[in-house]
């Protein structure tokens, strides 16, 4: 018989963009205690909707990572928020940013 699935689901308000965060600990069902932990983390853009984020493109997300990363990220909230920061450092999302300020003439 299947494992019942336990999907939390958390919110983010994260520079001006509302996410969703789900969190699936165990995402293959296995005994964590005895088998690698797979957990399952969706970062979805929710107002504005599908938004650029330095973690994606789209505004969507799907990351699989050890469940204990999570964890000792400080849950899944904490760990989306850092990882967004961290990436945010990034030179290609500060170009991103500069070049959404700059005003256009075409």
């Amino acid at each position: 018989m299947a494992a019942e699935r336990n999907i939390e689901v958390h919110a983010l308000h994260w520079r001006g963009v509302n996410l969703e965060i789900t969190f699936e600990a165990n995402w293959l069902g296995m005994d964590p205690a005895r088998e690698f932990a797979t957990a399952h983390l969706t970062v979805t853009a929710k107002r504005p909707e599908r938004v650029r984020l330095p973690i994606s493109e789209t505004g969507f997300r799907s990351h699989f990572v050890h469940a204990d990363e999570v964890v000792e990220g400080g849950g899944p909230v904490a760990y989306v928020q850092a990882w967004l920061d961290y990436m945010a450092r990034s030179r290609e999302w500060l170009a991103q940013v500069q070049a959404n300020r700059q005003l256009t003439l075409f």
